[in-house]
């Protein structure tokens, strides 16, 4: 079990009235059944081949770092995540950022938040763990598959939220962002970092947030 550090602390302390009775919910569940994407982030962070350009979130570090390979060519500190810490099982509302393995699916330029880059959360994994956990009935489960298949991308308004990213600030408070977890889900960094970002990766790359 990882260590809570003040900044973690602080930021679940933070997003406390918003996010504690939905977090409860979420460890009762995963106390019963096993935790799938946990078991995913155990292989996905490392390279798929030799030469495979992804990103890699480390909420504990506060870092997201560029990898070609097993080499890091670019690495940004702090980044800020969600106000309600990180979590496997994300809810919407809780503010959390959802751990796992995500691909890069749309740019957005002209975002309030400088740039907006979205992964395609919540993934077929998530909707099974949230199956299992009892956080989708059977329906709500059919229901992402058959949105998933008709689409190519998972639905953004179920109980378990949507709309993560990477993002710049826009018009945020850098003080704020140097010392706290402030998003309600998403990964931030500095306008200029996200700039670079997109100079680096496309539509397809892959991103784990661990």
């Amino acid at each position: 079990m990882k260590l809570v550090t003040r900044r973690r602390f602080l930021a679940i302390a933070l997003s406390w009235p918003v996010a504690a009775s939905a977090a409860a919910s979420t460890t009762l569940a995963s106390e019963a059944y096993p935790d799938l994407v946990a078991k995913t982030l155990e292989r996905a962070a490392e390279p798929r081949e030799p030469n495979e350009l992804w990103v890699l979130i480390d909420d504990e570090a506060a870092t997201l770092s560029v990898y070609r390979g097993y080499r890091v060519i670019e690495a940004f500190k702090p980044v800020s995540l969600g106000r309600g810490g990180a979590s496997t099982q994300r809810l919407r509302g809780g503010n959390a950022t959802p751990m796992g393995e995500f691909r890069i699916n749309r740019f957005n330029y002209d975002s309030k938040w400088h740039t907006f880059m979205g992964v395609n959360y919540p993934t077929p994994t998530h909707a099974r763990m949230a199956l299992q956990n009892g956080v989708y009935s059977q329906h709500d489960y059919d229901a992402y598959f058959d949105y998933y298949r008709r689409h190519r991308e998972p639905p953004q308004q179920t109980v378990l939220g949507g709309a993560i990213g990477i993002h710049g600030l826009g018009e945020a408070d850098p003080d704020i962002h140097g010392r706290y977890h402030w998003t309600q889900g998403c990964v931030a960094v500095t306008n200029s970092q996200i700039e670079r970002l997109t100079e680096l990766v496309e539509v397809g790359t892959r991103v784990v947030i661990r």
